[in-house]
Order: C-alpha cells, then structure tokens, then sequence
C-alpha cells in the first residue's frame, strides 16, 4: 500500500508547525522549578490558546464543543506537537473527557465537558497508588458513601496534580467484593479541603510526579462516572484512549532528529566530538529510521479504527509498547554512539546537544511503565489480540 497525504493535510501540517514554533517553548516549564502556580498558568495559558483555534478538542462531537474535524487531522496536530514536546496529549481532552462522553451523564458532559474544551480547568489522572501499579485493581483508596457525598482517604501516586485543577481517580467503594468489581471512577477538586499535594522529583531534573492524600475529603456521590462498583470498566475505556495517543511514539522523532543533525556535523571544521564507532552509528539511525516508520504506522492504524467509531483496544497496546521500547532503544544508541560526552548535562561546557540526549537517556526509564508496563500491555495483547489464555 502507497500512504500519502492530501494537499490540505499537508498545508494543515505546515500551520501546526508554524503555529508551535510561534506559540510554544518548553524550557520556561524547566526554569520555574518548584513554582507550580506558575507551571500550570503556562500550560493553561497554552491549552487556551489552542481553544481558539480550535485545536485542543477539534474530533470532539461538535455538541461537547468540539470540531467535529476527523481524526486524521487531530492526529497530524498531535503529532507534530509530540514533537516539538507541546502538551496537547495525555490530558483531561483524551482521556477522561471520552469516558465521560461514554459513561458519563448528560448533566456531567455538561458541566464538565465545555471548561475541558476551552482550556479553562486543567486535569490530572490519579490511577497508581504505592502498593498498586501495574496490578492497578489492588488500589486501596477508600471512598465511604455517606448520603450524598463520599467520603475518600487514601493516597495516589505518579501524576501530574501539580498542574491540575481537578484530579479523576480511582476508589474502592466495596472491599468486600473481588478486586475489580468494587472500584468507582470519581472527580475530585484538588482545592478542597483535606487534599494534599506532594512532590517526587525526577532524576533528570527537568520534572516531576507528585504523590495526592486524600484526608476525609468529601465528594458528592453525582461526581462518579458510571455505576457505583463498575470503576474498572470505565478505566480501561480511559487507559484504550490513553495508549491510543500518537504522543506515546512519535515524542522519539524530534530526538533522533537532532542526533541525526549531529552525527552529520561530527567531523566538519566548526564541530566539536567523535563518533565511537561511525559504522555502528550508521546501523544504529537506520534501524531507529526502519522502527520509526513502522510505530507511526501502527498509530495510524489506531487513527483510522477511531474515524470508524471503534475504539482500540489491543492495537493500542500494540502502538503503546512499541512505540516505547523504540524510545529507550534510541536513547540507549545516542548514548552508546556519543560516549562520555553524551552522558554530560546542559551546563557542562562539554556537553553534547546542550545536554539533550543525557536527558533522553535518563527520561526514557520510565516510558514503558507508565500508562501500562510493557508487561501488562504483552499481557492485554495476548488475551484479547491474539486469543491466548490466561496464564
């Protein structure tokens, strides 16, 4: 099959471009430090400037205040904005704003639907819990029904809350029942009283995670999504549409870009360096180039199962563990290919890429494990891709 785009996608893809280099810079997000008022102004400030042009929610149904633009438009934005490291991917837009379109009321689409797609209230997803990850379904936080409210304490970890307003989460509602079938999906605010914020910095410095406590916080029982007890199942719609993002697989690109641009100058008269080994390095790009295309197809796949109303489930996984594996495995070769000078941060006078690739390498431990380990999604495709039973 010959795939190519339209005139107007590729005019589309030249704008996005052009409206990233204008509007976007990520390193203000790294210079502010431990200041998240100002982080999460940035990034809402982005997010609102992409409202206006209608790019922050363009595949949504026009009746939730989206475009209704199809998604092979959606996917050449994000995927230009994946590369130019813009986060306009892994929100509230993608994944809690499509279970609510499938779970949710019409009173909570309402409320909660229109500030998500004007950039106004901004998200963080609080699945993991220290003593439940990749067995998520072990999750302990406890939301006690009282009236018409819950009452929730427990503790998550691994998220973005310091840049949220709201956080959509994950609490067991019956201990007694078996593990995946008494949990409920709620929306907490993460303003109110008895949620506490704490940070987990990152080894490479350049961000973090935070762990959330939730101290008799008190919810109204209208902000759960779905039935009470039935949590997992809108989750695993949320996680499909998470592991469908194009972000997941094409972030590598603008990297190997750049480690492309220096393998090429390394040996000119104004660049500085070698190569350990110029043939290993000429292998290393082409099979980066080769996995590249291949991971780009498998999300175009995903694109073309969304613009038919399905939503993906084991391709998802597909696209997802590929897609990340072939992020460590472009680290691990920049580094390998750069020696000592690549493992050198930014402020190094002899640092390679301003410290770029040290960073990738550092930032890549984590690819395969979060959103899913790459075991559990080998696990997603063997039970549900190709019909294997369960171990």
């Amino acid at each position: 099959m010959e795939f190519g785009w339209s005139e107007d996608e590729q005019s589309f893809r030249a704008e996005v471009r052009a409206f990233l280099k204008e509007h976007w810079d990520p390193k203000p997000l790294h210079d502010f430090g431990t200041d998240d008022h100002k982080a999460r102004e940035y990034v809402r400030a982005f997010k609102m400037t992409l409202a206006e042009h209608g790019w922050l929610t363009m595949a949504w149904p026009t009746e939730y205040g989206g475009q209704g633009a199809s998604f092979v438009r959606q996917m050449i934005f994000k995927e230009e904005s994946a590369i130019q490291k813009a986060p306009t991917s892994g929100g509230a837009e993608d994944i809690l704003a499509p279970a609510l379109m499938i779970h949710g009321t019409d009173e909570q689409r309402r409320e909660y639907l229109t500030p998500i797609a004007r950039g106004e209230v901004l998200w963080s997803q609080g699945y993991s819990e220290p003593g439940a990850g990749s067995d998520l379904a072990s999750l302990q936080t406890r939301a006690v029904r009282d009236g018409d409210e819950y009452v929730v304490n427990g503790q998550k970890v691994w998220n973005g809350s310091h840049r949220g307003d709201w956080i959509h989460t994950l609490v067991r509602t019956d201990p007694q029942a078996p593990k995946h079938r008494g949990i409920s999906y709620v929306m907490i605010n993460l303003r109110q009283p008895g949620v506490s914020i704490r940070p987990i910095w990152q080894m490479h410095d350049t961000g973090r995670f935070n762990e959330v406590f939730f101290e008799d916080v008190r919810i109204p029982v209208s902000a759960r999504i779905g039935e009470e007890n039935r949590g997992w199942y809108t989750a695993m719609t949320a996680l499909d549409f998470e592991r469908s993002g194009i972000h997941l697989i094409i972030g590598v690109q603008g990297g190997f870009e750049r480690f492309v641009e220096h393998v090429r100058s390394v040996g000119s008269d104004h660049a500085g360096g070698r190569l350990v080994d110029r043939g290993a390095v000429a292998r290393a790009v082409a099979d980066t180039h080769i996995e590249l295309e291949v991971a780009r197809l498998l999300s175009y796949r995903i694109t073309s199962m969304q613009a038919r109303g399905l939503v993906p489930n084991y391709e998802a996984s597909v696209a997802k563990t590929f897609g990340t594996e072939l992020t460590q495995r472009q680290a691990r070769r920049a580094i390998n290919a750069l020696g000592l000078p690549g493992t050198l941060r930014e402020h190094s006078p002899h640092a390679v890429g301003e410290g770029s690739f040290c960073e990738a390498y550092m930032s890549s431990v984590s690819a395969t494990i979060a959103g899913g380990t790459s075991e559990i999604q080998r696990g997603v495709i063997a039970t549900r891709g190709l019909g294997l039973p369960r171990a």
